[in-house]
Parts: structure tokens; C-alpha cells; sequence
């Protein structure tokens, strides 16, 4: 599929040596078809790690879609360059009187804070409140679907006891959901976290419609209100070394991580990953974007 982003993007080159199909605006101008208006909330510390992994992510499907990033305002920006974010993002007050018709929002690393302590938080909710009305299908990731759960449903967050981090097996449920379609019985997929949304909160909510699950990592993929927000509790758009900077990042810091599970051939942190999530990651927003997002938006925003 056609990924309409900036020419200079960082991601751009990448993605292009990866063979994936990207378009810069010069060439969309010449198409007459409506791209699909994206808008990505990047929380993550790394920006272009994240920018390039979610762009990936978007691109397996025949449908032209227009990228659009959004930076929080009321956020200091330790890991990101002040140009890179005044090139490549937007603030809400910009693109608040515009209609989207798809929002994903990343995960954070902020699962060991109470949702009110987060500095941006208030900001967050803003533009959580003002995607129900302006956006056709949102996709929430790892803590930005804890906090979606919460801030929409009341799902409290519970903290866990050690970090969860590995590549998981789960199982489908609901399988003529559309957003399952075409997944096999039982796939993996990445997790990295302190913490998870309620189950019981989950289980307990007739909103909720839980698609997927994991014996070892819990609730997986969670549909409410008929797609209008879509909970994915882990991290399926991770590349094949995230998990892997991301063990390695907290043993420099001391802080002793356990190794992330069924990840490592023999469990050696120094063999080359196992990458054992993509395909279902890919037909997961394949779908999310087929059967959410275009099947449902109007035409005409």
C-alpha cells in the first residue's frame, strides 16, 4: 500500500530499502483517489524508532493513507530533537477542527505512574474526548490502551509485580470478528510492560468485546462500541530487536530486567531474536484499517 509521508521523513529511505511502498505528496497529488487520513499520537520517547515501526506496520493493505504525526504539547521532549518535532508533528490545537478517519496512540513507558500523575494527561484526554466525535475508529497501544480503558470506562490499571516482556502465545476469540479475520488459532505477539487494564473491569463491561487472549500475558485485543476504540494491549508493531534494546538499555542502567521470554534461541541474549509476531501483526492492522477505518468512514470528512 501507499504510505503518504514526507520525502525527508527519516522512515522514508528505510522503508523504501525495505521494499515497502511509500509516496511522497508530489506523486499523491497526480492519483485521484481520497487517501485515508491517519493521525498517529506518538508517545514514545524514541520518535523515529516508533515513526518507522508504525509506518511498517500500515503498510500491507492497497488503500492510500495520509500520516499525519501529533506531538503532545505540554510534554518535555528528552529523546526527540526540537527540529524533528517542529518539522514532522503537529499540536492538537491545530488539527482540532479537522475529522480523521483513523487515530492510533502509542504506548508510553509510564506503567509504574497513576494516569494523573502523567505531565501530558490532561492534554491526553482532550484529544481522547475529541476523537469520539471526530475520528471514525480509534487504535489504542499497550499503556495508551490501559489509559483509553480507563479514561473512557473506568477499567482501573493494575500494577504488576515484575515487567512483563517476551513474545507471547494468545488465542483467538470471536473469530468472525473482522479484526481477527484471517488469524490462526493461536499466534504471538510482543509485550513490554509493568503493568495491565482490570480484567475483571474488562470481562465485567458489556461494551467490551475481547477478541484475543494469553494464559501468560493476559487480555490481548479488546473492540468497543462496534470498532469505534480498539484496545491492543501489547506491542505488535515492535521490529526484531526492540525487545532486545530494550533488555539490553535496562541492564546498562542497573536495573537487572528478567530476559524477555521465548524470544532468544536457547535464551542466549546474544543470538539474533526470533521474529515470530509479523504476519499476525500485519493482518491485524490490515484489518483495522480495511473494516474500521475505510468500510465505515464517510467519504466526505
Amino acid at each position: 500500500m501507499p504510505i503518504k509521508i514526507p520525502r525527508d521523513l527519516p522512515a522514508y529511505s528505510q522503508l523504501e530499502a525495505e521494499n515497502i511502498f511509500v509516496m511522497d505528496e508530489k506523486r499523491a497529488l497526480s492519483q485521484d483517489v481520497r487517501p485515508l487520513q491517519i493521525v498517529v499520537v506518538n508517545l514514545m520517547p524514541l520518535k523515529e524508532v516508533t515513526e518507522l515501526d508504525i509506518l511498517r506496520s500500515l503498510s500491507n493493505t492497497p488503500l492510500q493513507i495520509n500520516v499525519m504525526f501529533l506531538q503532545m504539547e505540554t510534554h518535555k521532549h528528552k529523546n526527540a530533537s526540537a527540529s524533528h518535532l517542529e518539522k514532522f508533528y503537529v499540536k492538537f490545537p491545530e488539527i482540532e477542527h479537522r475529522n480523521f478517519d483513523g487515530m492510533i496512540i502509542t504506548g508510553a513507558p509510564l506503567e509504574k505512574m497513576d494516569f494523573e500523575e502523567v505531565t501530558y494527561w490532561e492534554e491526553l484526554t482532550k484529544v481522547m474526548k475529541w476523537a469520539q466525535d471526530h475520528v471514525t475508529s480509534t487504535l489504542y497501544i499497550c499503556w495508551a490502551a490501559q489509559a483509553g480503558m480507563y479514561y473512557h470506562y473506568g477499567v482501573r490499571k493494575v500494577f504488576l509485580k515484575e515487567k512483563l516482556s517476551g513474545v507471547y502465545l494468545h488465542h483467538v476469540i470471536h473469530r468472525k470478528d473482522p479484526l481477527v479475520r484471517g488469524f490462526d488459532d493461536m499466534f504471538y505477539a510482543p509485550h513490554s510492560r509493568y503493568s495491565e487494564a482490570c480484567r475483571q473491569d474488562i470481562i465485567s463491561n458489556s461494551k467490551f468485546k475481547i477478541l484475543a487472549d494469553s494464559k501468560e500475558a493476559g487480555i490481548y485485543i479488546v473492540s468497543a462500541e462496534g470498532g469505534k476504540n480498539v484496545f491492543v494491549m501489547g506491542h505488535p508493531e515492535y521490529d526484531r530487536y526492540t525487545l532486545d534494546n530494550e533488555y539490553k538499555r535496562d541492564l546498562d542502567k542497573g536495573i537487572a530486567p528478567n530476559m524477555p521470554v521465548h524470544y532468544y534461541p536457547g535464551n542466549d541474549p546474544k543470538k539474533r531474536p526470533r521474529m515470530q509476531w509479523r504476519s499476525h501483526a500485519n493482518a491485524l492492522y490490515t484489518n483495522w484499517l480495511n473494516y474500521y477505518v475505510y468500510q465505515v468512514t464517510p467519504y466526505i470528512l
